[in-house]
């Protein structure tokens, strides 16, 4: 499978190489266009990011294994990220995991049969005060309960359905 950049996306990239002093600053900018336009970041999109670049494979991959944000493996259309690091712990974070993992019937690092959601523990993301938390995608939801995460899993199935025509 040939990864390229849509000529948008590459117009997005070059235009922000022109913020960096060299293209290779530019590299956590086009790994998120290109996981934006690809879903996960694969092999061929990490080898495209260094062609565009300018850069070696290996620099690419090595930012793409430092950051959670970048996915290695296609993920759901609804990617879970619990926090379980020790102020999530603390408040009741392997509660929410246990619920996520069995309203879905998945264990950490796996999607959906049918492709709509995927889980991932994660460490920290920053968000202690407001512990426990997890992430959907790009959106937070903070101060959880397993009653609150049950109304959210609820709400993403409605939204699903909704899409769906169901």
């Amino acid at each position: 499978m040939d990864f390229k950049f849509t000529r948008e996306n590459l117009d997005k990239i070059n235009d922000a190489i022109k913020r960096y002093p060299d293209k290779q600053a530019a590299v956590m900018h086009a790994l998120w266009i290109a996981q934006a336009q690809n879903g996960w970041i694969s092999n061929e999109v990490m080898q495209e990011i260094a062609k565009v670049l300018e850069i070696n494979p290996e620099d690419v991959l090595g930012v793409v294994t430092f950051y959670t944000m970048y996915h290695q493996e296609p993920v759901g259309k609804y990617h879970l990220q619990v926090c379980t690091n020790v102020s999530c712990m603390l408040r009741g974070a392997y509660d929410i995991y246990e619920t996520v993992k069995k309203s879905l019937g998945i264990e950490n690092m796996q999607v959906t049969a049918d492709k709509k959601f995927s889980l991932e523990e994660v460490e920290c993301m920053g968000s202690c005060g407001s512990a426990p938390m997890i992430a959907v995608n790009e959106d937070y939801y903070e101060n959880l309960t397993v009653e609150k995460i049950e109304e959210i899993l609820k709400s993403l199935t409605l939204t699903l359905s909704k899409e769906e025509g169901v």
